[in-house]
């Protein structure tokens, strides 16, 4: 199978790492695969951030605990993961979203490709409109409007990669042969007026019909 569609199909989300710290050269290696994700327009106003400040790391992940609503203070939404990569992207730029999600995919599949365990973090967005999070911008010299999209957190992780599970095979469009052979089907259902049910073979279109009407 070819490397890079393997690496797509055995990458999993990394929940549990290890103490071991992530050497640097592979840290920038993560980052420049994520930098050469597609963009808008090859516009490139996608931000990466490396949190090296183990005083910011756990002050983003005591913000995140707490946009959750948890009180627990033993929660680490991190996962004791040791490095944090922020995502962000400017506002005004209508594929902000989709650029800086590219980016986090990239990344997420260079770590699996390196040896590292990775995961998508959610709720950068609400830490980057507080105060605190704009102020830490602006310490860094970032003066426009940007938007937090997600955190990838690295590591080493503890423990084996749990295997992929089956994929949903209703997720494919269907095909217009297949779109035209469900229609015939339904014609053909309608004329006999039986009470049989056709199922069309994929996406949101497998539906069940009754008589020719949805259910």
């Amino acid at each position: 199978m070819n490397q890079v569609l393997d690496n797509m199909k055995t990458r999993r989300s990394v929940r549990k790492f290890t103490m071991e710290p992530v050497p640097q050269a592979l840290i920038d290696q993560v980052i420049e695969a994520g930098l050469y994700a597609a963009s808008g327009k090859g516009e490139q106003d996608v931000i990466v951030i490396q949190i090296a400040d183990r005083a910011v790391r756990d002050k983003l992940s005591m913000m995140n605990r707490q946009i959750i609503g948890s009180s627990n203070e033993n929660l680490d939404p991190f996962y004791g993961a040791q490095t944090v990569l922020v995502v962000l992207a400017r506002k005004d730029w209508p594929t902000h979203v989709y650029d800086g999600s590219l980016v986090l995919g990239n990344m997420m599949l260079a770590a699996h490709a390196l040896g590292l365990g990775s995961c998508w973090i959610h709720r950068a967005k609400e830490e980057f409109e507080t105060p605190w999070g704009k102020e830490l911008l602006q310490s860094l010299g970032i003066t426009e409007e940007y938007e937090g999209i997600g955190h990838c957190i690295l590591g080493y992780a503890d423990g084996e990669a749990s295997k992929a599970a089956a994929r949903k095979r209703e997720r494919l469009a269907p095909s217009r042969a297949a779109l035209s052979h469900a229609k015939s089907r339904r014609t053909k259902s309608r004329r006999t007026k039986s009470r049989q049910v056709v199922m069309l073979p994929y996406g949101e279109n497998r539906k069940a019909f009754h008589c020719g009407l949805a259910i």
